[in-house]
C-alpha cells in the first residue's frame, strides 16, 4: 500500500459540505466513488478539513491509500479521474507521499477568502455574497486586527459541535477592495466550524456602523456565539490554501 496526496478544487454550491453525510451529496463521497471506480477497489479519502454546505475550495488537499501504484502513477491518471468526477470538482495533481503523511493533521496553516460583490452581478451569484450598501473598510480592518491578539474563538464557533477546543492562532486577517469585490483574507493554524462566516458577519456589522470596534472586541471576550453577528452567506467563502511542513520536500515528485 502507498499513500497519495490529491490536490483539487471544487464549487460547493450543490454539496452539503466536504464530509460524508447520510442521504446528502458531499465532495468526499463523490471523490471516493470516482477513485474506487478508477482503481477497481474501495478507496477511503481523508481531507485537509471540513467545509460547510455551499462553501467552495480553490485549493484543497486530500489523501488516500492504494496498492495499485502503477495505475495511479500513469501520466493520464488525473485526466481519467476528472472524466469520472462531476463538473463541480477538479483534480489538479496527485503526489506520492510518505506512508504516515496526513492531509489533515500535518497541515500547519489554512487560508480562507470571503468575497462580497459590491454591485449586482448575475455571474457571481454562486461565488460571492451580495452587499450593496457602503461599508467602512478601515473600521472593519481595525476590528479584524484584534483577531490576531486572541486565541479563543468560542463566540464564532458553531454550537454543539464535536470540537475539543475552540483555540486557534490567527496570523493574518484583512479586508481589501479588488475591483467590484471586497475580499476578506484570513489565515490560521486551524478553523472552527462556521468560524469564518461568523467573523465576517460580525465585521460587516462594524462596517455598517451597527457595531463598534470595541463592541467587536467585547464579542470575542464574551465567548458566547449569541453575542456575535449572523453568519455571512456560504456562497462567498473559499478555502484558498493549505500549507504543509517542508513544502516541496514534504511531498514527493508530482506525478
Amino acid at each position: 500500500m502507498a499513500r497519495y496526496f490529491l490536490e483539487l478544487s471544487y464549487n460547493g454550491t450543490r454539496y452539503n459540505g466536504w464530509q460524508i453525510q447520510p442521504d446528502a451529496p458531499t465532495v468526499q463521497e463523490e471523490l471516493q466513488k470516482a477513485l474506487s471506480v478508477l482503481l477497481s477497489e474501495p478507496i477511503e479519502v481523508v481531507g485537509a478539513g471540513r467545509t460547510d454546505t455551499g462553501v467552495h475550495a480553490r485549493y484543497y488537499v486530500a489523501h488516500f491509500d492504494t496498492g495499485r501504484c502503477s495505475k495511479v502513477e500513469q501520466t493520464d491518471f488525473v485526466y481519467h479521474l476528472n472524466c469520472i468526477l462531476s463538473k463541480d470538482i477538479a483534480v489538479s495533481g496527485v503526489r506520492r507521499v510518505a506512508d504516515d503523511a496526513h492531509a489533515r493533521f500535518d497541515a500547519f496553516e489554512r487560508e480562507y477568502k470571503y468575497y462580497i460583490s459590491l454591485k449586482k452581478n448575475p455571474f457571481c451569484r454562486e461565488t460571492a455574497a451580495a452587499f450593496y450598501l457602503p461599508l467602512d473598510i478601515a473600521r472593519m480592518n481595525e476590528a479584524a486586527a484584534l483577531l490576531l491578539k486572541q486565541d479563543d474563538f468560542t463566540s464564532f464557533a458553531k454550537l454543539h459541535s464535536d470540537t475539543k477546543t475552540n483555540r486557534c492562532k490567527v496570523v493574518y486577517a484583512k479586508w481589501e477592495k479588488e475591483g467590484e469585490f471586497l475580499v476578506f483574507t484570513i489565515r490560521a493554524d486551524r478553523f472552527l466550524r462556521n468560524m469564518v462566516r461568523a467573523i465576517v458577519g460580525s465585521l460587516i456589522d462594524v462596517g455598517k456602523g451597527k457595531a463598534t470596534v470595541a463592541g467587536f472586541e467585547k464579542i470575542i471576550f464574551l465567548k458566547d456565539r449569541s453575542a456575535a453577528g449572523m453568519s455571512a452567506p456560504a456562497e462567498g467563502l473559499f478555502l484558498t490554501d493549505v500549507k504543509y511542513p517542508g513544502s516541496v520536500e514534504y511531498m514527493e515528485k508530482q506525478i
